[in-house]
């Protein structure tokens, strides 16, 4: 199987997974509340993974042991963010639309326009020009939501699609910096060519807690 057709079932098999959690909150089942815990709960444990499996060379280094603890501690705070978020079916969605536009659009644009990297040491693929369009193509997203959902214009959205667009690709740069420590390409295979849970997820890494202390 082509790297192209995995990463096609496997993102069929992820929208898959969201719709039928959408479909049991419909039917009164909290579905994504549980899918929430799965998820946050996933990406401990696969960081937890890939720490036991690190190298002593890497695992026993000062600055890499303050910088795995930090991250780890980030994510426990993620999961506490989704433990209330997951209450909120429609917010999440809405979250999720906009990070997805804002990666999509980053990658497009990143390989049609090319130009100067972002970070080359951490991410050598992402450049400004990426950068850029994602946090358009997630602002355009998010006004859209924003007009469907309420049926009128609310420029408040403006703000939150930028905030967040730029917030996810920022998630993307830390867990690549993680995983560049760790010498590692991918935190696990469970996606296939997608990588593991974390690298689909690393765009909320920063919006979840930042969301989770705007409604708190």
């Amino acid at each position: 199987m082509s790297d192209t057709m995995n990463r096609v079932l496997v993102a069929a098999g992820l929208a898959f997974v969201i719709g039928a959690a959408a479909w049991l909150e419909f039917l009164g089942i909290h579905g994504v509340y549980w899918l929430c815990i799965i998820v946050g709960l996933a990406m401990i444990g696969e960081f937890a993974y890939c720490l036991w499996n690190a190298p002593r060379a890497v695992m026993f280094n000062v600055k890499n042991l303050g910088l795995f603890g930090l991250f780890l501690g980030l994510l426990g705070v993620d999961f506490a963010s989704l433990l209330t978020l997951g209450h909120r079916p429609m917010l999440l969605l809405f979250v999720l639309c906009v990070i997805c536009a804002a990666d999509v659009c980053a990658w497009l644009f990143g390989r049609i326009i090319g130009g100067d990297k972002l970070w080359e040491r951490i991410s050598e693929h992402k450049t400004w020009a990426g950068q850029i369009f994602g946090v358009i193509g997630g602002t355009v997203v998010a006004v859209l939501y924003g007009y469907l959902t309420l049926g009128a214009f609310a420029p408040q959205l403006l703000w939150i699609g930028i905030s967040v667009s730029l917030l996810s690709q920022y998630g993307d740069l830390t867990a690549s910096f993680v995983k560049r420590r760790l010498k590692i390409k991918d935190f696990s295979h469970v996606l296939g060519a997608h990588g593991g849970i974390i690298d689909r997820m690393d765009g909320w890494i920063y919006v979840l807690p930042l969301i989770w202390m705007i409604l708190a």
